[in-house]
């Protein structure tokens, strides 16, 4: 295990870390008219922890089978990462060719401090895909050979820098709960309240555009 990946590995939880689903998860749980929401934010992390852990496991060990089977078996890891962010770019892209009504973002009825780690398991499972940096990270651990017990414990570091934007705004709403939730309450009447969204085909080509790039980076890989 080098410095050097340990440090490429870190810039790319980083950069993963940027995510805007489990940030408006957590956003939302503080927002929420529910008796204890800090609680339901923490448990909605822990269940996005858990969440990266897992799958990251999963497709490290996946990864570690492909490479010792076939040398240049890790391709498919870059390919597929890079082809589903294009897919959804492309998607986005074209739903601005049209206008239409984006609906309020609300937090379920069934949520409640226990059952919030599930909407944080399903959150993030549902936006990992996306998350090529974390494919790119695996895909070192495998080629640098470092083992298995080594790569897990990467594994999970990768998973809390991941998770570090929600723990810090969690930490906010605890603390702070007041200002935290009246900050909050302003990002979500612009983000996440009711919306209109007009037509626009600049925005759509720029997405179609980013999608285009990316699905080249997906073919070269």
């Amino acid at each position: 295990m080098t410095a050097a990946l340990l440090a490429g590995v870190a810039g790319l939880a980083l950069l993963d870390a940027l995510n805007p689903a489990t940030l408006a998860g957590v956003a939302l749980l503080l927002l929420a008219p529910m008796a204890r929401p800090v609680l339901a934010a923490a448990g909605f992390v822990a269940g996005a922890y858990l969440t990266v852990l897992a799958l990251g496991a999963v497709v490290y060990i996946g990864a570690d089978v492909a490479a010792d089977a076939a040398g240049n078996g890790l391709i498919w890891v870059r390919r597929i990462a890079f082809t589903v962010a294009a897919v959804a770019l492309a998607v986005a892209g074209l739903r601005r060719l049209r206008a239409r009504i984006r609906p309020a973002v609300t937090v379920p009825g069934w949520v409640n401090p226990l059952s919030a780690a599930l909407l944080g398991l399903v959150m993030t499972g549902a936006d990992l895909p996306n998350a090529f940096p974390y494919f790119i990270a695996i895909e070192r651990m495998v080629n640098a050979d470092v083992g298995t017990t080594r790569s897990l414990m990467i594994i999970a570091g990768y998973a809390l820098v991941y998770c570090l934007p929600c723990l810090l705004l969690l930490i906010a709403g605890a603390t702070r709960g007041d200002r935290v939730r009246r900050r909050l309450g302003g990002l979500y009447e612009r983000l996440g309240a009711e919306k209109k969204q007009p037509r626009s085909v600049p925005i759509a080509a720029g997405y179609l555009a980013a999608a285009a790039g990316v699905l080249t980076i997906a073919v070269l890989a």
